[in-house]
């Protein structure tokens, strides 16, 4: 169904992509159960990042009916599928690209859901929220006890509701895939939220609902510890770069605040007997304290200034890739 709007301007494109490690087993039934048509919407393209499987997942997915396939000779993580999906969707002139797992445990009738918003123009990203009012049935409870943790911190720190950081079903204008600048290989669903409440992108949650196959064993969180590991880092990693001075100066005012209270009570002490010996450790810690708190302060300085520095890179980078990725148009 096409608008007035849509026919006058250039054809809305719509990519959905799906990366896929030895998915074999599901990826088929997945690609056949998504709808070709969309309100709003012009065009409908299907992507699969086979990410260096060893079964048939990227053959069956072009038997399904998926339009490109694109193949890594070699597993390289979630988050460098996700980059290369990016980097594909704009190549091909997508307005927005929507991201969906290859394992069917989302319905992709809900894709539509995810999409009105974006065209709508109210939102950059949109993302599935698995704990809302449609709460997952049969989520490992250590995965969702962490992703609840997760987003309570981090909407906390950048104070920014979060309903659900880890989700990959999710959907992008194309301002958002140009704007957003992601490093990591391991996966990119947390990168992507707080690189994009850094940016000021517009981001909005709407529950869905999910079937966990209580059988299957997510590969993210096969080795939990690991999983908890690399996901602390580049929380921490992404939180640092969009606030600075909050995440060095906090910690370097608290320690500051310590010292010149240990120094208090030090002097209190001291007014007393005029003697320091008895109680050098409170001055001792109280120096200390202050200066490893000076330290964080003097980070937080040079992070805010890294930050500045970085920005007007990315501002340069998101031109070049504007330039880049020129949208052809229509006739």
């Amino acid at each position: 169904m096409h608008t007035l709007t849509s026919v006058i301007s250039n054809p809305m494109k719509l990519i959905i992509n799906i990366p896929a490690f030895n998915e074999a087993e599901k990826i088929g039934e997945t690609i056949r159960r998504i709808p070709r048509s969309f309100e709003d919407v012009d065009e409908v393209v299907i992507h699969v990042v086979d990410d260096g499987s060893s079964d048939r997942t990227a053959e069956i997915a072009r038997e399904a009916g998926a339009n490109r396939v694109i193949v890594h000779t070699r597993n390289r993580g979630l988050g460098r599928a996700f980059r290369t999906s990016v980097e594909a969707a704009l190549e091909e002139d997508a307005d927005i690209m929507v991201n969906i797992d290859a394992d069917g445990q989302f319905n992709p009738h809900d894709i539509g859901t995810l999409l009105v918003p974006v065209l709508s123009g109210a939102a950059d990203i949109v993302s599935a929220d698995r704990f809302g009012e449609h709460a997952a049935k049969n989520i490992p409870l250590v995965k969702d006890q962490l992703n609840r943790l997760a987003a309570r911190l981090i909407s906390g720190f950048l104070k920014t509701p979060i309903q659900d950081l880890t989700c990959g079903f999710r959907a992008y204008s194309r301002e958002s895939l140009l704007r957003l600048n992601l490093l990591e290989n391991f996966t990119y669903t947390q990168e992507v939220i707080i690189d994009a409440i850094g940016k000021g992108l517009k981001i909005m949650w709407i529950p869905i609902t999910v079937t966990y196959f209580a059988e299957r064993k997510s590969k993210m969180t096969k080795s939990i510890v690991n999983y908890i590991r690399q996901s602390s880092r580049i929380i921490v990693k992404a939180v640092r770069d969009v606030r600075p001075m909050k995440f060095f100066g906090i910690p370097g005012f608290t320690l500051i605040g310590i010292g010149l209270v240990l120094f208090l009570i030090f002097f209190g002490f001291y007014i007393q007997d005029f003697k320091i010996s008895p109680y050098r450790n409170y001055l001792f810690f109280s120096a200390l304290f202050f200066i490893v708190g000076l330290q964080f302060v003097v980070f937080a300085l040079l992070a805010d200034m890294v930050k500045s520095n970085r920005r007007l890179i990315e501002e340069q980078l998101y031109l070049t890739k504007k330039r880049l990725y020129t949208k052809k148009q229509g006739d």
